[in-house]
Parts: C-alpha cells; sequence; structure tokens
C-alpha cells in the first residue's frame, strides 16, 4: 500500500506513530513520571511503616502466640493482651452493618431511582457529600451531645457505652455508605431500566430485579470498604469515653456489657501507644499488626465480593 504524502510528508506514518502513542510528548511523558514517582513514594512509605511494626510486633506474637489475642487488658505488659479491644470492635462492626447499611443503602435507592431532580434533592445530595468529609473526631463530639448527654436518648444507650460507639460509627459512616452506593446504582445502564419498563415491569421490579444485582459488586465493594474503616476509627471512640488502661466488665450480661464501659482494638493501639513504651512499645506494634491484618482480610473479602458478583451478573 502506498503511503499518502502530502507537501513531503508521509501523512499514513505520521497517523500509525500518533495511534500507537510514539508522538514526542514532552509534557505528557514529564507528567507521567510525576505520577509514577509519587506511586513509588507512597510505596515506599508503606513498606518502611510494615517494616518497622513487623520488626517490633512481630516477637511478641511469636513468643505469645494466641495468649495475646485472647488475653484481656492488665497493667502487666506480660499479662496484657487485646481480647476485649477485638470484641468491643466486632460489636461496633455489627452495629454499622444492622444500622448504616440497611439505611444507607435505602437512601441511595431512594435518591437514585425514585426522587425527582429538584433543588430539594441537589441539597441533600450536596449535603451527604459535605458529611462525608467532616473529620471523625467532630462525629465524636456529636455522640457525646446526641447519645451521652441528651437524656431521653442516654437512658437507651447507657451513656458511654458499646451502644453509643456502635451509633455514632454508624453516623459516621451512614454518608460513605450513601455515596458508594448512589455511584454503583447511577452506573447501571439506561437501556437495563428501559427494557425492564418495555416489558411492563414496575418500577419496584426493575430496581429488585435488574438495578440493584447489576450494582451489587459496586455497592458490596463500598460496604465492605465501610466496614474497614469503622474497624479502624479510633478517635470518636475516645471522644466518647472507650475505656483505655484496666477494663472490667465483671459477671455482666450481655445487655449489660453493651451499656457498660468497653474498648477497641484501634484504641488499644493507642492506649499501648501512650504507655510506658518500654514495657508497652512492643504491645502497639502487635495489636497494630493484627489490626492490618483484619483490614487486609476485609479489604480481600471486598475483592473477592465483587468478583463473584461480577461474574454472575
Amino acid at each position: 500500500m502506498n503511503a499518502t504524502r502530502l507537501g513531503g510528508v508521509d501523512t499514513a506514518a505520521v497517523v500509525r506513530s500518533t495511534l500507537r502513542g510514539r508522538s514526542h510528548d514532552v509534557g505528557g511523558r514529564a507528567f507521567e513520571g510525576l505520577l509514577l514517582l509519587a506511586l513509588l513514594v507512597a510505596m515506599a512509605v508503606l513498606v518502611v511503616l510494615l517494616v518497622d511494626i513487623t520488626r517490633q510486633g512481630a516477637p511478641l506474637l511469636l513468643e505469645r502466640g494466641t495468649d495475646f489475642l485472647t488475653s484481656k487488658t492488665s497493667s502487666l505488659p506480660q499479662r496484657a493482651g487485646i481480647a476485649q479491644g477485638i470484641r468491643g470492635s466486632v460489636t461496633i462492626v455489627a452495629f454499622v452493618i444492622l444500622i448504616a447499611f440497611p439505611i444507607g443503602i435505602g437512601a441511595a435507592i431512594y435518591l437514585e431511582e425514585y426522587a425527582r431532580d429538584t433543588w430539594f434533592t441537589r441539597v441533600i445530595n450536596a449535603n451527604i457529600r459535605n458529611l462525608a468529609g467532616i473529620p471523625s473526631i467532630v462525629y465524636g463530639l456529636l455522640g457525646i451531645a446526641l447519645f451521652v448527654k441528651f437524656a431521653p436518648v442516654a437512658g437507651f444507650t447507657g451513656g458511654r457505652s458499646v451502644v453509643t460507639a456502635g451509633l455514632t460509627i454508624s453516623l459516621l459512616v451512614l454518608p460513605i455508605v450513601v455515596i458508594t452506593s448512589a455511584e454503583a446504582l447511577r452506573a447501571v445502564p439506561s437501556s437495563i431500566r428501559e427494557a425492564g419498563f418495555g416489558v411492563g415491569a414496575t418500577r419496584w421490579e426493575v430496581i429488585r430485579s435488574h438495578v440493584f444485582p447489576y450494582a451489587a459488586p459496586g455497592i458490596l465493594t463500598g460496604t465492605v470498604l465501610t466496614v474497614a474503616r469503622a474497624f479502624g476509627e479510633a478517635a470518636p471512640l475516645v471522644m466518647i469515653g472507650a475505656a483505655t488502661g484496666f477494663l472490667s466488665t465483671g459477671s455482666a450480661g450481655f445487655v449489660e456489657q453493651l451499656r457498660g464501659p468497653y474498648t477497641a482494638l484501634p484504641v488499644q493501639v493507642f492506649d499501648f501507644s501512650t504507655a510506658n513504651l518500654r514495657a508497652f512499645g512492643q504491645h502497639s506494634a502487635a495489636a497494630s499488626l493484627v489490626l492490618l491484618a483484619i483490614l487486609l482480610l476485609v479489604n480481600g473479602a471486598a475483592i473477592f465480593l465483587r468478583n463473584r458478583y461480577e461474574r454472575k451478573w
């Protein structure tokens, strides 16, 4: 095939070079290099952090094994463990799953599938996005005002308790659940909805049988990653009175424990780090390793669920 020439320039060669991305774009190459440098710096910081924590915490985990995971809080380093912190974090996450997920996903479905595009819904969407960017410690102040000091509600929560912590963290992650679910629903092609309406399905049938299953991978990914956010929060829990140091629940029943003092794994990491560093330095690093392992499992579950539902639908 003869190349087309215009003014002595091989236009076909120029087109091929452009399509293959071989044009000399100095600015683009420089920007690509800066992005690669930023990625390498971020990875280097992460690797240094993991190596430092592993170097400090691994010996304690190897020495004590499961005893560190099953022991309660103690003022003695050789007896201190993180069992109560893990139990408290799991309980708080259970509140998030039972409260924030249904409300957040339901709100997203209403805003995306039922609500009309009016100034009122635009204001609601803007406020939800603003709430997602508020520092977590502000939600701790909200938890104190609403669940600890407001007498009618405090009578139900028991004041500075696990219930208060669960409700506060649920409020913290609720805007994130709404945003991630709404984005997943918005990504569903309009043709799927139109096909359902075309065969006479109602709006609810279209949402239940077509839109929600298609958006399920994105919704699951967002909600599971929200669990990781809830599991790793410490500032709001410290604000609303999570116990630091020794914690004893005595022979209290399950309901009494929900309305009583509590701690969580991130709070214990903070507590170990502020204690005598010579005695509890390894404990802080070991608890951090356990927390990172749990967050890694949660993120792995998000990836697994997303891939499974993408193959299914």
